[in-house]
């Protein structure tokens, strides 16, 4: 008897009991994620959601926003999408374990959508900056069990993948700083 497929709805639910087994150091997290093709779909589904959340969500939350800001973000996003997978994989690469690129891929794109939905609920709160450093602690105790518990790598080549990760976010927030800040200091042009 063929085995029927899961729904995207199934797929989110299962991901979230994977997210918060990343979260927690639970060896299980794995079986929660689709590592097929199917799921690698899906989970890229969930990132594209995150990205609109993130670009969209606060305007359709009635907040302000200045003109472009989404289109801004979701290309700032992308961009630090490709430049970190493809540091992920350049490491990967290096430590021949490229079989562990597509199943980080699905961790990865779903956390993405979680970490946005949760930070979107903390804008909805008013919920303050401490509260965004708590997300991005959790985030990276996540990273860091994908490396381990996912991708299974050992300890030095996790410090070394997630250097390169963060590394690639730092080059990116500096570029993001380097092109918004002078604008902050520019009078408008008439």
């Amino acid at each position: 008897m063929a085995q029927s497929t899961p729904t995207f709805l199934e797929e989110f639910f299962a991901a979230a009991q994977g997210a918060v087994a990343l979260l927690t150091g639970d060896r299980k997290a794995p079986t929660y994620f689709d590592f097929s093709q199917r799921g690698l779909v899906g989970s890229f589904i969930a990132f594209l959601l995150a990205g609109a959340i993130s670009a969209f969500g606060p305007r359709l939350l009635g907040l302000s926003m200045e003109s472009g800001a989404a289109s801004t973000g979701l290309l700032m996003s992308a961009l630090l999408y490709a430049l970190q997978t493809g540091a992920g994989w350049l490491v990967l690469r290096q430590f021949a374990r490229l079989d562990g690129f597509v199943p980080y891929l699905v961790a990865f794109n779903w956390i993405n959508l979680f970490a946005s939905l949760i930070l979107m609920g903390l804008l909805l709160v008013g919920a303050g900056q401490l509260s965004t450093l708590v997300v991005g602690v959790a985030a990276l105790v996540i990273e860091i069990n994908i490396a381990r518990l996912i991708v299974t790598l050992a300890p030095l080549q996790i410090v070394v993948f997630i250097i390169a990760k963060l590394v690639v976010q730092a080059i990116v927030m500096g570029l993001i700083i380097a092109i918004v800040a002078p604008g902050m200091f520019m009078p408008p042009v008439a």
